[in-house]
């Protein structure tokens, strides 16, 4: 499958007076899984939605394939943004069977799969006369994941798709993704808390912290350039002395922190110390949990992918 890309550049996003994305610049290439992360209010959510044309932008651009997408059905053709649904909407009950959703669902892809969705409400063992104000949480995912999947669209966006379920139910979905990617080349978005279930699908990651892209980058070197180090503090100390150093956390004597290499930049040697390797999910930790620290060195924390 061939896909274009998806573009904003100094993307803002206010509700009101309250500014929740700021300056956002990001490009999200064909034939790729991505992994989008950040903590609760970092603005994950208005991020795909504004990506996708569901809430309008203050200001800044985002294009696909050359073409704006607000308002542009030749470029939202190719998007989907597979959200949480809601049991209750405006005028009360979401009283809309399974089969009826996603029927409506069907008439907004040009690329719908009916018997691959059919095929997954089997597989999943939903109940599609059961109206969507009745199912669990974890049903509601389903449906999600359904309509992300059978839309076959180019570029599919996934906001918390595996809240509510159960471990099988996740690795079936995990499974089911990875098959579609493998067939159609197609471009995932996933936003996810469960970092350490995902991780290993995600190409690239991008870490979202306070309505601001901290980092852009490819998973397996994001990966390789982050280690723990822990031992005696002034052991810690000395051995990371002029890289960015996050999280540090004391107990006695004893330290531990978070380093995240630059090219050409090593820990020093000589020291007592132990070095791990960090996931994702821990990474996120240091990262987003407190304000970064740099031991003889100024770091600096931004919009692109080499800015840390």
């Amino acid at each position: 499958m061939s896909t274009g890309k998806l573009i904003c550049n100094d993307l803002v996003k206010k509700y009101g007076k309250k500014e929740i994305l700021h300056g956002i610049d990001l490009e999200i290439e064909p034939n790729k899984i991505y992994g989008l992360i950040g903590r609760n209010g970092a603005g994950k959510t208005t991020l795909l939605s504004v990506l996708t044309a569901q809430s309008p932008i203050t200001s800044g651009t985002v294009t696909y394939n050359g073409m704006p997408v607000w308002e542009n059905q030749a470029a939202l053709d190719h998007i989907c943004f597979s959200r949480e649904l809601n049991p209750v909407i405006g005028w009360g009950a979401n009283s809309l069977r399974v089969r009826d959703y996603l029927k409506s669902a069907s008439y907004f892809f040009p690329n719908w799969d009916q018997s691959l969705a059919d095929r997954l409400v089997r597989d999943f063992e939903m109940d599609s006369k059961k109206k969507i104000c009745k199912l669990s949480k974890g049903m509601m995912s389903m449906v999600t994941i359904v309509i992300a999947l059978a839309s076959k669209s180019d570029i599919t966006f996934l906001d918390e798709p595996v809240a509510g379920l159960d471990v099988i139910a996740r690795d079936a979905f995990y499974r089911e993704l990875l098959d579609d990617y493998t067939e159609t080349g197609r471009t995932f978005l996933i936003s996810t808390h469960i970092i350490e279930e995902a991780e290993s699908l995600f190409e690239e990651t991008i870490f979202l912290n306070d309505g601001r892209i901290l980092l852009k980058e490819s998973t397996q070197t994001l990966l390789e350039r982050a280690v723990h180090i822990s031992g005696k503090a002034e052991d810690v100390d000395a051995a990371t002395a002029g890289l960015s150093v996050y999280h540090p956390e004391k107990l006695g004597r004893s330290k531990g922190v978070t380093v995240l290499l630059k090219e050409g930049q090593r820990i020093a040697d000589g020291y007592d110390i132990s070095c791990q390797s960090v996931n994702l999910q821990n990474l996120l930790i240091a990262l987003c949990g407190k304000e970064p620290q740099t031991q003889g060195a100024d770091i600096s924390v931004g919009n692109t992918e080499d800015s840390l």
